[in-house]
């Protein structure tokens, strides 16, 4: 059901000519081939100077690639409404792309290199692209000792031991592969982080990457630990009010800056999971934060502040984000960004979207998604996440109105921002394939194209993804990207549908333990406090009548999703505890369509077997032999999914499994022997 294979790193990769690699992933989406003498006369790649050291890299991934006529790049100081963006323009014999920064001609051209890929043609081209957002942001949950937290793609990228004197060849190919997509900042450690990272060697280090990272147009920011100051700066306490902490604080981000000038910001994790906090000294998260924010904001730099907070309490852990953080709307600073995940409770499969965007009306907001994938099977499992971060990007809080997206929130549209952000959580190691599945790459560079353009589709997105990463060849290009685009349902089907939610393995999270038997946990780390089974039906109900968390969204939405007849079946059970007689819109009972979702959820991962199958000769032998293995896995895990809930679920519901879906193959008191020992980092 699990399997940890040895990894074979190769690091070196990145020294070797681009026409004697193997197809072993580690291009990603960049598999440009170089042009030939030939193909490069005639054509030229014109700069106007001076040419900064961004501009260059531009120029160069253009004259070693391109193969369409000359290419003009304009830097436009009168552009400054393109912001990071620039204009494709086709000019009699030649293309010119003007932008108003360095990075704008760098993203342009690599837009050109990705229509250059798909075989696009370019005669007449006159767009203009703008991105969304300002703050591009991944976040790693790298640590210090070279493991990640949530990490399914080897050991950390980053080789703390050995910088800043040796510079992996692999730190330029990850800022490049960033930079394709339009990704412009990363946080290099983890949110639970080590005060050490703020040490003076440790600084030198983060230095080091920021300048490789620079000339692709990436600035570094870092986690920090709240109580860094008593801890590493012999202050007697970390309290946000104590004039000696405020000082200390200033102090630290005048060294960062005097060696990174371009450093942009902390990214915290405060008074959650254990971690420290201003709420440590009856301080509150606002306290903490304009503290962080004061001694940034000489040097422009900003502080993204987490809203994933929970903590021991008889109240939903649905509400509690809300709960802390509303109060506070209006006492931040304007270079403090509240960061919140798409959903209330922790990255599942399917939740509905968090009530605390848009509820906060003069405080700026950004959405945190989770690339890595934590409670989606690992790098073990195909499941392509556009339509989930599509799927809260357009959701509706009719916080100002109907056509009051999350997208429109948090992007400046219906709320004014200093800066606008949108982060998601890295799924990148050192594997020679960067995230362990090869289709996982495929969730990297949806991040990317979404943090640069929330309108296009899941559609457009994997298309343009499959063409770059595998063959621009339709008979490949559509049946694969089908796949995609139903992969995330069926995952949902086969482990959590009808808005079940959180009943994976304790710990690690890797495959079903509804039972949630492990001893030591606190309720709300546990399935059963999610999932309320017994006799009279299953869910959690957060009616008014339940723990009333649907009164945290806007009209219409608590009411369509506070009555059980009005609230989408997708998110059934994880607004109401619902009888198991009870009759779906398709006439099944709750129970009989339970059965029949978890069945749909394993014919349809076989369904992806078979496809990849059929496509062999399309795709070289190492991915295609790569991607057949993990979705051997994923089918075996789909069936121990489907087994384990059905059977468990069944002890309460005294009903058979409908016939005509497939029988069980496992026995229940088997499955609950199961006990994976996981660390984070595999």
């Amino acid at each position: 059901m699990f399997t940890n294979k040895p990894r074979f790193f190769a690091c070196f990769i990145f020294l070797l000519p681009i026409f004697l690699l193997a197809e072993d992933g580690s291009l990603l989406w960049l598999r440009y081939d170089p042009v030939t003498a030939a193909q490069a006369a005639g054509r030229h790649i014109i700069v106007a100077k001076p040419m900064g050291a961004i501009v260059q890299v531009a120029k160069t991934e253009l004259d070693t690639y391109w193969r369409g006529p000359t290419v003009d790049l304009v830097l436009d100081k009168k552009m400054k409404h393109l912001n990071e963006g620039y204009q494709l323009k086709w000019k009699k014999d030649h293309l010119q792309v003007v932008a108003y920064k360095d990075r704008g001609l760098l993203y342009g051209a690599y837009h050109l290199l990705r229509l250059q890929q798909e075989g696009r043609d370019l005669q007449g081209i006159d767009l203009t692209e703008i991105p969304d957002y300002d703050v591009r942001i991944l976040n790693h949950w790298d640590n210090l000792d070279g493991t990640v937290e949530r990490g399914y793609a080897g050991r950390s990228l980053w080789k703390w031991d050995e910088l800043p004197t040796a510079i992996s060849p692999r730190y330029a190919a990850y800022a490049r592969s960033n930079a394709s997509i339009g990704i412009n900042a990363v946080v290099l450690n983890n949110v639970n982080a080590s005060p050490d990272i703020l040490r003076p060697d440790y600084l030198l280090k983060v230095k080091a990457l920021a300048d490789v990272f620079r000339l692709y147009g990436i600035q570094v920011y870092l986690s920090i630990n709240f109580s860094s100051p008593k801890v590493i700066g012999g202050v007697h306490d970390s309290d946000p009010l104590n004039p000696e902490v405020r000082a200390w604080w200033k102090a630290k981000v005048r060294e960062i800056y005097k060696s990174i000038p371009d450093f942009g910001g902390f990214l915290v994790k405060a008074n959650s999971e254990g971690q420290p906090g201003p709420q440590d000294y009856n301080r509150t998260h606002a306290d903490g934060a304009n503290m962080l924010a004061d001694a940034l904001a000489p040097y422009n730099g900003l502080v993204m502040w987490r809203a994933f907070v929970y903590n021991p309490t008889n109240e939903d852990r649905a509400k509690q984000a809300y709960l802390e953080f509303v109060p506070l709307d209006g006492a931040f600073r304007d270079n403090v960004i509240i960061q919140i995940k798409n959903g209330p409770i922790d990255f599942q499969p399917r939740e509905p979207f968090t009530p605390l965007f848009g509820a906060m009306k003069e405080t700026t907001q950004m959405i945190e998604f989770q690339i890595t994938q934590e409670y989606l099977g690992f790098s073990n499992h195909l499941v392509y996440l556009a339509p989930l971060f599509k799927e809260t990007l357009d959701s509706d809080t009719y916080a100002s109105g109907k056509g009051s997206t999350i997208a429109k929130l948090t992007d400046g549209t219906l709320r004014t921002a200093k800066r606008t952000a949108i982060a998601a959580v890295a799924n990148i190691g050192e594997d020679s394939n960067w995230t362990g599945h090869n289709f996982a790459q495929a969730n990297w560079y949806a991040f990317g194209r979404l943090a640069w353009n929330h309108s296009l589709t899941s559609d457009q997105i994997a298309s343009e993804w499959i063409r770059s990463t595998f063959t621009p060849h339709e008979e490949f290009v559509q049946p694969i990207k089908q796949m995609m685009l139903e992969s995330r349902e069926a995952a949902v089907n086969y482990m959590m549908p009808l808005g079940l939610h959180h009943i994976f393995a304790f710990d690690h999270h890797y495959g079903p333990e509804p039972w949630g038997d492990r001893q030591g946990g606190r309720p709300d780390w546990m399935p059963w406090y999610y999932h309320n089974a017994n006799s009279a039906g299953l869910g959690f109900d957060r009616s008014a009548t339940g723990s009333n968390a649907v009164s945290q969204y806007f009209a219409p939405l608590d009411r369509i999703y506070g009555d059980l007849e009005t609230c989408p079946e997708n998110f059934l059970l994880w607004f109401h505890h619902v009888p198991w007689s009870y009759q779906m819109k398709n006439g099944r009972s709750m129970w009989a369509e339970l059965c029949y979702k978890y069945d749909e959820g394993v014919q349809q991962v076989r369904a992806f077997q078979q496809i990849w199958d059929k496509l062999e000769s399309h795709v070289d032998s190492q991915r295609f032999a790569d991607v057949q293995s993990k979705l051997k896995i994923q089918a075996k895990d789909a069936v121990w999914w489907k087994d384990a809930c059905l059977l468990y679920f069944q002890t309460f519901s005294e009903q058979p499994i409908p016939y005509a879906i497939e029988r069980p193959i496992h026995e229940l008191e088997d499955l609950k022997k199961i006990k994976l020992k996981l660390k984070h980092h595999n």
